[in-house]
């Protein structure tokens, strides 16, 4: 089943049967992600899949700082 939204032409699905349920806690605010910060200032060139993987790839004795993002708006949290 879809809906349109007629005010802005946008299209959403709307919930079916077999759709995960949404939580209080599916803030997509608490969505972050993690990256190291260079000693530049600037974010290494790649994304990583956890903490961990990041951690095991930064080089803190370099100056290297892992970092978690807020990916809606891209800021540190």
């Amino acid at each position: 089943m879809r809906d349109v939204t007629r005010a802005s032409g946008s299209t959403t699905a709307a919930a079916e049967a077999g759709s995960p349920a949404h939580h209080a806690s599916d803030d997509v605010r608490d969505i972050v992600g993690v990256g190291v910060l260079m000693p530049n200032g600037r974010l290494a060139g790649r994304s990583f899949a956890s903490r961990a993987e990041a951690e095991a790839w930064a080089r803190p004795d370099e100056g290297e700082q892992v970092v978690e993002l807020n990916l809606l708006c891209d800021c540190d949290l």
